[in-house]
C-alpha cells in the first residue's frame, strides 16, 4: 500500500465529505461573513474603460451566464451534447504524449473524469456514461434513468431529475498526488472550477440553462458509479437542459 491515504488532500476529502449523518452533526462554525469585495479606502482609484471592443457573441455569453434550475420537457440534441463535452473536456491540441484539453489542468495530468447522467437527450437511450476524451466517445455503464438517484444523491434538489443530463465529475487523486503530493488537492479543485465554468459558458452559447452543484451526498453517488470513494471520488455536478 502507497502513501495516497496518509496525504492531507486525501484526508480533508474524506473527512468533509457528506451523509446523512454528518450533515445533521455538521458542527456550526462560528465564523463572521466578510465584504463581499475588498476596498482600499485612501488609495488612489483608476476608473477603467467600459467601452472596450471584444466579439459581441463572447460578451453576451459572459454577461447573461446565470444558474438556471427551471427546464422544459424538449430533449437536448446530440450535437449540443457533444459540444458540451468538447467545450468543458475535450482534445484540443497534442505534444508528444501529452494529449491537451479545452480546460488547463497542472502538469498537464487531468486528474478529473466526466460521468454523465443522461435523462433527456435526443437519440441517447437513458443512463450512466463515462466520457472517453482521447476517442471522443461515451461508455454506457448503466441502462435506465438515474435522475432520481442523481438528485436524491445531491440533497433532494428535485431541478437535477428535471434537466436533459446531469454532468458529474470525479477526481482521481493520484494522477495529481503522484507528483504534487499534499498541495495537490488544490489542483483538482482548480481542475474542476476551469472544466464547470467551460461547460457553463457552451451551455449559455446554446441558449441552454445550466447550474452547478456542490451539495450531495458523496459516497451515494459514488456508489451510484461504482466508485470506491478512495481512489476515485465524486467532486461535483452540473446540469444542463432547455430553459424554461
Amino acid at each position: 500500500m502507497d502513501d495516497l491515504n496518509k496525504s492531507l488532500g486525501f484526508r480533508y476529502l474524506q473527512e468533509t465529505k457528506f451523509n446523512e449523518q454528518t450533515l445533521r452533526r455538521l458542527p456550526r462554525l462560528n465564523i463572521a461573513p466578510a465584504h463581499p469585495y475588498k476596498q482600499y479606502a485612501d488609495a488612489e482609484k483608476v476608473t477603467l474603460p467600459a467601452d472596450w471592443k471584444i466579439d459581441k457573441r463572447l460578451h453576451e455569453t459572459l454577461q447573461y451566464r446565470r444558474s438556471c434550475r427551471r427546464y422544459t420537457a424538449t430533449p437536448l440534441r446530440m450535437e449540443e451534447l457533444a459540444m458540451l463535452l468538447w467545450a468543458s473536456q475535450g482534445i484540443s491540441g497534442r505534444a508528444g504524449s501529452f494529449l491537451f484539453r479545452t480546460a488547463p489542468s497542472a502538469g498537464a495530468l487531468y486528474p478529473v473524469e466526466t460521468y454523465l447522467s443522461i435523462q433527456n437527450v435526443a437519440s441517447l437511450a437513458p443512463g450512466l456514461y463515462h466520457f472517453q476524451p482521447a476517442e471522443f466517445a461515451l461508455e454506457k455503464l448503466r441502462d435506465g434513468f438515474a435522475g432520481k438517484g442523481v438528485a436524491e444523491a445531491a440533497l433532494g434538489q428535485n431541478f437535477m431529475a428535471r434537466a436533459g443530463v446531469v454532468f458529474i465529475w470525479s477526481a482521481i487523486l493520484r494522477r495529481n498526488f503522484s507528483k504534487y503530493g499534499h498541495r495537490g488537492l488544490r489542483y483538482v479543485m482548480m481542475d474542476a472550477g476551469h472544466i464547470c465554468q467551460n461547460l457553463l459558458l457552451a451551455a449559455e452559447g446554446l441558449a441552454l440553462g445550466a447550474c452547478p452543484v456542490a451539495a450531495f451526498y458523496d459516497d451515494q453517488l459514488n456508489m451510484l458509479l461504482g466508485l470506491d470513494g478512495e481512489e476515485e471520488s465524486v467532486i461535483y455536478l452540473a446540469a444542463v437542459g432547455a430553459k424554461e
